[in-house]
């Protein structure tokens, strides 16, 4: 853990980022990221959205589904305004579609679904993955700050920085090892300290990770990292199912693999499982994915 910041006012931090403010006639404002650099996480974007949504629904409806379609990359030196429209509101269902935008300009939509509880038929094809519990592994944090050493110069404020979220990987990244592995991966993730006793703010947090490791598990077949200066890619939608409620201060499993890639995208799909084994969240996204030709 970076020495300035606890675990608390990191998830502290990560709270304030994703709050946003309304401002009025179903407007929201969400905040950018302070000391960031470049390109906006999506992840950031879509929970985002998400509360903005949410914020619009009765509470006793919580949110079961969204799909998001990135249109142009974000900038961290801007807010983002987020438009909602009440496209749907029925005896068990609500609807909610969203325009995330900057300067004017549309960077995302998404559309979420939500739902009053309801008793009915259950069953869970998929089970757990047998892998080590997160305290037999080595901490991310840990292996990042070993891996900027040699990173590439630009990438290494990304490996160095603090984050509020904990990873714990049970293959190694991509872009640890330049060999091609088969396109599956495993990690542990939570929040770095307790989060508010509020659904919400744990569906968002979950919607925030989602985006990350997801994406670069089309690239392990090839071997190449976006970190080497390898490869080149960028969402292009993102799509999250919540089944189960969970907590995401406490410890989940993100399942991940990539059943095909081609033509310039990469498919992807994610289960996240609770320590009990319970799937309580799935995951599905495609990006953009392109070979970078080494510049001579």
């Amino acid at each position: 853990m970076d020495a300035d910041y606890s675990p608390e006012q990191l998830v502290a931090g990560l709270i304030r980022l994703l709050e946003v403010k309304p401002q009025g006639d179903d407007q929201f404002i969400g905040r950018k990221k302070r000391g960031g650099v470049g390109r906006v996480f999506g992840g950031q974007v879509i929970a985002q959205a998400l509360l903005s949504a949410e914020a619009t629904v009765d509470p006793a409806r919580p949110a079961h589904s969204l799909h998001a379609y990135f249109l142009r990359g974000g900038s961290e030196d801007f807010e983002t305004d987020y438009a909602v429209a009440r496209d749907f509101d029925g005896g068990s269902f609500s609807n909610r579609r969203v325009v995330a935008s900057q300067q004017g300009r549309p960077i995302l939509n998404l559309t979420a679904s939500f739902q009053k509880h309801e008793q009915g038929l259950h069953h869970v094809e998929a089970p757990m993955p047998d892998v080590p519990p997160p305290e037999d592994l080595e901490s991310e944090t840990v292996v990042r700050r070993r891996f900027a050493e040699t990173a590439r110069p630009e990438a290494r404020h990304h490996f160095l920085a603090p984050r509020p979220i904990e990873m714990r990987a049970v293959e190694g990244r991509h872009w640890m090892n330049p060999a091609a592995a088969p396109p599956f991966s495993h990690s542990w993730f939570r929040a770095v300290a307790p989060l508010p006793d509020d659904p919400r703010i744990h569906r968002a947090v979950l919607a925030f990770a989602s985006d990350m490791t997801l994406l670069g598990t089309c690239a392990l077949p090839h071997g190449l990292s976006w970190a080497r200066g390898e490869v080149m890619s960028a969402s292009l939608d993102h799509a999250v199912w919540f089944h189960e409620p969970f907590r995401a201060d406490e410890w989940l499993l993100y399942a991940t693999d990539s059943p095909w890639s081609g033509g310039g995208r990469g498919f992807n799909r994610g289960r996240i499982f609770t320590r009990d084994g319970r799937l309580v969240a799935s995951v599905a996204q495609e990006g953009v994915i392109r070979k970078v030709t080494p510049k001579s």
